[in-house]
């Protein structure tokens, strides 16, 4: 049983069929119609297709001014291209702990870690559930920063009633295959802020603007463009984004019910007022379980697993370039070791969820303890 298998029919197929024949490959009507789609799902004003979420978060900081030798606050907890954006603008990637309920950056922690070469807090929706966003604004706010969501697993979660992506000055998707829905490989820039999209217009293709005849290039820009190629396999999976999230909805409680009597596996907490998109559905496990050796025991079973994501100040870049002691980022230090990714995908069905945890109960057993 695979992690995740993308939810693909004949739509997807025929609508790059369509754009083969009309010869307009590159950007064109067809990401301006994925554009208008994403945004009006998120509730913002402006959405830019990009050619990945990593491009869209290097754009978007770029674009909020960061510079060569700023500071960015991000949690430590999450996929590296979060902190890879940041360091190649030449800038630095401040890591802050996690709340280990939800896997987000502890709120609580952010102030400490702004100096005054901070130039934007980048908080990470993990898995699938918001930040708790709330007090993050209220402190960039005071002290007068931007917030870029970084929200590549997050389409379609909601905090207190507002939907991801437009909880503070921007947000960036991913459509990853492992994502809600996906482009193959592609991603989303949404905001409110019309001077913010006035310049991501113009950094997205090349630093250009289109005049009567011809471009003038006024920055040194990117090629971040999103085809129309994957732009029309995204308008076919918005067709179905309904029926993906309350699919994903309706497993994931059917998981954690499953999941509830068994001891040493904590399932996925929502807090009240949050929808969880579930892009994955990461378990912890006690810290007496070797989780390496349950993802080895798992796939024996046939069935794939992985870890929850990174502890990016264990990952050997960040750790040579920076040194920071697992002691002071101790959530993050564990959820590293200790997240477990489950599969989760709209074509499982209840025995197939039934078969998972047995294999998982099962594998935990064979697993044995962690050595110390």
């Amino acid at each position: 049983m695979r992690l995740n298998v993308p939810l693909l029919d004949r739509d997807e197929a025929e609508a790059v069929e369509r754009v083969l024949e009309s010869g307009f490959l590159t950007q064109g009507p067809r990401a301006a119609e994925f554009e208008s789609l994403v945004a009006s799902q998120v509730g913002t004003s402006h959405a830019f297709a990009v050619s990945s979420a990593t491009t869209g978060l290097h754009l978007t900081l770029d674009a909020l001014g960061v510079r060569a030798g700023d500071e960015v606050v991000i949690p430590d907890f999450s996929f590296p291209a979060t902190a890879n954006a940041v360091v190649q603008l030449g800038a630095v990637p401040v890591f802050v702990d996690i709340d280990i309920e939800t896997f987000n950056m502890d709120p609580a922690l952010v102030e400490a870690a702004v100096t005054e070469r901070t130039k934007a807090i980048m908080p990470v929706h993990a898995f699938g559930l918001t930040a708790d966003m709330e007090p993050i604004n209220a402190i960039a706010d005071r002290l007068g920063l931007p917030v870029l969501e970084d929200a590549a697993c997050a389409l379609t979660a909601t905090y207190h009633g507002r939907q991801a992506g437009s909880l503070a000055t921007a947000g960036v998707f991913s459509f990853h295959p492992r994502k809600i829905i996906t482009t193959g490989e592609g991603g989303m820039i949404t905001t409110n802020d019309g001077a913010l999209a006035d310049r991501l217009r113009v950094l997205r293709t090349h630093g250009a603007v289109r005049g009567e005849l011809y471009m003038d290039f006024i920055d040194a820009g990117y090629n971040y463009r999103l085809s129309d190629v994957h732009a029309a396999i995204g308008i076919a999976q918005m067709g179905k984004l309904h029926t993906i999230f309350e699919a994903r909805q309706r497993l994931a409680a059917e998981l954690g019910s499953l999941l509830a009597d068994v001891a040493s596996v904590r399932a996925p907490i929502v807090p009240d007022g949050y929808t969880h998109s579930f892009q994955s559905y990461v378990v912890l496990l006690d810290d007496d379980i070797d989780r390496d050796r349950v993802i080895v025991e798992m796939k024996r079973r046939d069935i794939e697993t992985t870890l929850g994501t990174y502890s990016m100040h264990l990952q050997p870049y960040f750790r040579g370039r920076f040194s920071i002691d697992d002691e002071a980022l101790p959530h993050a230090t564990r959820a590293h070791r200790q997240a477990l990714t489950l599969p989760l995908y709209p074509q499982l069905r209840t025995a197939d969820l039934e078969l998972i945890v047995e294999r998982l109960v099962e594998a935990i057993a064979a697993s044995g303890a962690r050595s110390s």
